[in-house]
């Protein structure tokens, strides 16, 4: 659930005063007793900018509550918000902010008692039977639950995608994922291709005790796919409408979608697809997949170039690709800045981009004012994994692991059985110095998640750091084998290698390594620990240069590693020291003048 839903879920069906006007919680308006006609959408936005008062609402807020995923005109945002402004005169109660959106510019009150906690809902990917493409399961419940999620008001509290999903792939039963999660109810089914069609049948189940709430059976031709999300999230609001759910929030899971002609629908049809192949490509974090995966994001964007869920991926996957260090990190803050351009206002507000473009700033630009001001503009309340981190990552750069570990234990709150915030909190704890907390997280974390690449990197690393070297080698090496073109992996190999006495074979696989950076960008920032580990710190303080020239993002969290101690009296080191102090001041001193300019 997003930050603007998350805000009004306790006053789902409240009334509302402001100005000279009454909404009540049926959703008809009041100005003293004479009704004023209201559509859906403008009642939509309304109820939106009510449940804000004073904040701005971007257009891309209104459009993806109002329409969804379904293709628009350009303009009708702003029409839906004149035509909603000309009803609320003479009164100017409708701001519009020039470039940034809408807001309620006088006091809002919402009467009557809250409606209480929504059901929190956790929505699992559906099996794909034989002839099902192999991303579509996921795709169709992750759009479901954004769909439910942007609904006004929201008829359930959406449980993190990640927990569920990670629980799913353990081949758990619905029931038992729910009470893990402490879900009240479980949304589950399957999808099966016909000849001509494709039927997904939907089941609700109570998570209490596995009982059925009801079953749907949905059937679309193959041709009509990309509809299928849109009218689960419709119905599934339907169903929940006996909790009193209101016409608007069905209306908005739905999308109201228009009737397009055949030669639209069949171009909208492919950039559907392409579009979640792409997720499905580059979630699974390997190098040639996410390649494929860029180049299904720029084939979607060449078919629609104003689909901003497109740009977002595509910044996300560069800023992804840049930490894994399979693109340089000056070409993929290149890549991610056009996609933030590219479709004008709305995919530049974006929040899905904002956190991406605050990672470019600080490492790329080196302008932390920049980044600290993005982070601001992309803040919410609600739980969102991309701009924790983001911010996680920031933290750790700027030294402050306390803020780190404190948003990481918030994540993991909401978010139990995601992996990477419970890596990052061994990190986070081996950065600070606390070697023993460092262990036991990084314990605790692969006997939950054995498998995954980022426990096991950041496990292989404070093992090795904490006298265990050759359980860490044993680590990194089968990580480094399942994952061959994953330089990462190699590196920490050759540091718990090194760590472990076995010097000859770290040397071989660093030297590998300057190997391969003549032909392409190989991330540095983890060598200089393993050149340490060998006592060589003329060659650690040369691949710390590396890093700094190619603004590798983890050069700054490298700085603060208790391997690198013995570099802490050296010149060259200071001044990479000295690098962020500069930023941290200069940060200080925007802050101070954009203050005084409020003023």
């Amino acid at each position: 659930m997003d930050r603007l839903e998350s805000a009004s879920a306790g006053f789902a069906h409240a009334e509302y005063r402001f100005g000279g006007f009454r909404l009540d919680a049926g959703g008809t308006l009041y100005r003293g007793e004479t009704p004023i006609p209201l559509s859906l959408k403008e009642l939509a936005a309304l109820r939106l900018l009510l449940a804000h008062p004073g904040r701005i609402v971007t257009p891309l807020e209104l459009q993806e509550a109002l329409w969804g995923d379904a293709p628009v005109m350009a303009d009708s945002v702003s029409k839906c918000l004149a035509s909603l402004r000309r009803k609320l005169e003479p009164e100017t109660c409708l701001e519009t902010v020039f470039k940034r959106g809408y807001r309620l510019a006088v006091a809002v009150r919402a009467l009557g008692e809250p409606s209480g906690p929504l059901p929190r809902l956790a929505i699992l990917p559906f099996t794909a039977e034989r002839g099902i493409p192999e991303y579509l399961g996921a795709a169709v419940a992750e759009e479901a639950g954004e769909r439910i999620g942007r609904a006004q008001p929201a008829p359930a509290s959406i449980v993190a995608r990640d927990s569920v999903f990670t629980l799913a792939r353990r081949s758990l039963a619905p029931r038992q994922i729910g009470e893990m999660l402490k879900a009240d109810l479980v949304l589950c089914g399957s999808l099966r291709a016909l000849p001509a069609h494709y039927r997904l049948r939907a089941e609700m189940v109570h998570a209490a005790d596995g009982s059925q709430a009801w079953v749907e059976d949905l059937l679309v031709e193959r041709n009509r796919i990309a509809g299928l999300e849109s009218e689960l999230a419709h119905r599934t609001c339907q169903r929940l409408q006996a909790g009193g759910l209101s016409i608007v929030a069905a209306a908005a899971a739905r999308g109201d979608e228009p009737v397009l002609e055949p030669e639209a629908y069949t171009r909208r049809l492919e950039t559907y697809e392409i579009l979640q192949r792409a997720r499905y490509e580059w979630q699974t974090m390997e190098r040639h997949r996410m390649q494929d995966a860029l180049q299904h994001l720029q084939r979607t964007l060449d078919l629609d170039p104003a689909l901003s869920p497109a740009r977002v991926e595509v910044a996300r996957l560069c800023a992804t690709q840049a930490l894994y260090g399979f693109m340089p990190p000056g070409v993929a803050a290149d890549l991610a800045h056009r996609a933030a351009q590219g479709s004008g206002e709305a995919a530049a507000l974006a929040e899905g981009i904002l956190p991406v473009l605050a990672w470019i700033s600080f490492h790329v630009d080196r302008d932390l004012g920049a980044a600290l001001r993005l982070l601001r503009e992309a803040d919410r309340p609600a739980y969102d994994p991309w701009l924790t981190r983001m911010r996680t990552l920031l933290a750790l750069s700027r030294r402050r692991f306390a803020e780190a570990i404190d948003l990481l234990q918030s994540a993991i709150r909401v978010d139990p059985w995601s992996p990477w915030p419970q890596a990052r909190l061994a990190w986070a704890h081996h950065l600070a110095g606390d070697a023993v907390v460092s262990v036991e997280a990084v314990k605790a974390a692969l006997e939950r998640f054995p498998l995954h690449e980022g426990v096991q990197l950041y496990g292989a690393y404070i093992l090795a750091f904490n006298g265990k070297a050759a359980q860490a080698a044993e680590l990194a090496g089968g990580l480094a084998q399942r994952l061959p073109y994953f330089d990462l992996a190699m590196t920490v190999h050759a540091y718990a290698l090194a760590m472990a006495g076995e010097r000859d074979a770290a040397r071989a696989i660093l030297e590998r390594l300057e190997w391969l950076s003549r032909e392409r960008y190989v991330l540095k920032s983890f060598s200089a620990s393993a050149y340490v580990a060998l006592g060589e710190h003329e060659n650690a303080l040369a691949a710390l240069r590396s890093a700094d020239e190619a603004r590798c993002p983890w050069f700054f969290q490298m700085l603060a590693d208790p391997q690198l101690k013995p570099l802490q009296e050296s010149p060259e080191f200071r001044s990479m020291l000295d690098a962020l102090a500069a930023m941290e001041a200069g940060a200080e001193s925007s802050g101070r003048a954009e203050s005084g300019r409020a003023e």
